[in-house]
């Protein structure tokens, strides 16, 4: 939206009270989510009259999800007017005032190409960039809202992904993260034999042609599709991070059922022995819900069980979200909240013993690092390839004159529950194995 702003002859501002519009991109996919971002509309709010705006914007996954409530635009009247998810490439139009009238613009989103991708986006000062393999979903979890929020699953054409990915990489990105709804359903909706592996194998030669030091990451895999041909793509291309996320959800067969994941506790266990066998290098991510609709206590230590058992690198919990919207809610046997809270905190409080054991075992070895901060002198933070951002630990840099952006051999000299830290080397271009 950024680039289609820019390309428009607008300017952009960091400073709110400075902006003659703004817009507020939003997601609801759960409860705390939708949350934050009536917080931030209304805050923004105050500066049509503190400021000097006088349109806002409200796009993305929030609106879309409530399009059909006859209370929308009464329930927020701030808002000058409300995009869906298939209305991206019409942020101009919508900021100049040029949409067919009325405060709503909500375009079918399985009607959406990927033509404004092409576009020439505006990157943070981040050293990694985001790239979408595809758009949408087509399976049925029912704890979910994405598919009706977002259309079915488009793949998006490889040579694009490729094509954006050589820009970004030119323009400096030291780090391309692959992302979809689930990426490892890649193809799906393509002809035969066009599997995500291929994207990997092909994205990985395009991108070291333009810089061979670049890390390729991917994240949100499905446990169904991630396959042993995948596996072996990043095993053998040196700028493919060995990292894995594997959202599961759970592990109780039953808990899987009623949630629409077609796999079960078996297939899971296959699937991690199958990656770490291969590739002996791995490192897993995965996102579990806990209070699910009918998980007993019985299935919450299957569940914990399970977690103890796999050793996950990372771990993130959610406690169950409910809406009147989403197929789960129809379900019965609903767990109070302030259990399915009680058994997140069990499952962090045995993960950060786990991550504290893993993070141990990097003490004493030396990693490249791609510096991202300097909070105060003589301290960075960077990630190394099994941390992704946002979501995972981060390396503490000990260190003077570093730039952000480089690379940074670091040999490790602590490990806490999430992040480790140490000393920095020489500025590199590292081997990424």
């Amino acid at each position: 939206m950024l680039g289609r702003l820019l390309a428009a002859g607008h300017t952009h501002t960091l400073d709110p009270a400075r902006a003659d519009a703004i817009v507020v991109n939003t997601c609801s996919f759960i409860t705390t989510a939708a949350e934050e971002a009536v917080d931030t509309i209304l805050e923004m709010a105050r500066f049509k009259e503190q400021g000097a705006c006088s349109r806002l914007v409200v796009t993305g996954c929030l609106a879309q999800r409530y399009k059909d409530d006859p209370d929308l635009t009464k329930t927020l009247p701030e808002v000058d007017v409300f995009v869906g998810t298939g209305a991206c490439d019409q942020i101009a139009d919508v900021l100049e005032n040029k949409t067919p009238a009325g405060l709503t613009l909500f375009p079918d989103p399985n009607a959406r190409t990927f033509a404004d991708l092409s576009v020439d986006r505006v990157l943070s000062n981040d050293p990694h960039a985001y790239i979408k393999v595809s758009e949408g979903c087509s399976r049925h979890c029912t704890y979910c809202i994405i598919p009706s929020l977002r259309g079915r699953q488009r793949s998006r054409p490889m040579e694009e992904i490729c094509s954006e990915a050589r820009s970004l990489v030119a323009k400096g990105v030291k780090e391309i993260i692959l992302t979809a709804e689930n990426t490892t359903d890649y193809g799906q909706d393509l002809s035969e034999d066009s599997g995500f592996h291929h994207v990997l194998e092909a994205l990985s030669d395009q991108v070291a042609r333009v810089n061979p030091d670049v890390w390729i990451r991917f994240l949100y895999t499905h446990p169904t599709s991630l396959t042993r041909k995948i596996v072996q793509a990043v095993k053998a291309h040196d700028n493919i991070c060995h990292y894995y996320d594997v959202p599961i959800q759970h592990a109780d067969t039953a808990i899987l059922r009623r949630m629409g994941r077609p796999c079960t506790q078996k297939q899971l266990e296959t699937l991690f022995f199958m990656i770490r066998d291969l590739d002996p290098d791995a490192v897993l991510r995965t996102t579990v819900i806990t209070g699910f609709p009918g998980e007993s206590e019985a299935a919450f230590h299957t569940l914990l069980d399970f977690i103890q058992e796999v050793q996950f690198d990372h771990l993130g919990v959610f406690a169950y979200s409910d809406a009147p919207d989403l197929p789960s809610h129809a379900l019965g046997q609903h767990v109070p909240a302030d259990v399915a809270e009680l058994r997140h905190d069990t499952l962090m409080a045995a993960q950060a013993k786990i991550s504290e054991q893993v993070n141990q075992k990097h003490v004493g070895k030396i990693y490249p690092v791609l510096v991202e901060e300097n909070p105060e002198p003589g301290l960075f933070i960077g990630r190394t390839m099994f941390q992704a951002p946002e979501v995972d630990g981060v390396t503490f840099i000990y260190s003077e004159g570093l730039a952000t952006g480089t690379f940074v051999q670091v040999k490790i000299t602590d490990a806490f529950a999430y992040d480790i830290a140490g000393n920095a080397g020489a500025v590199c271009e590292p081997p990424l194995k």
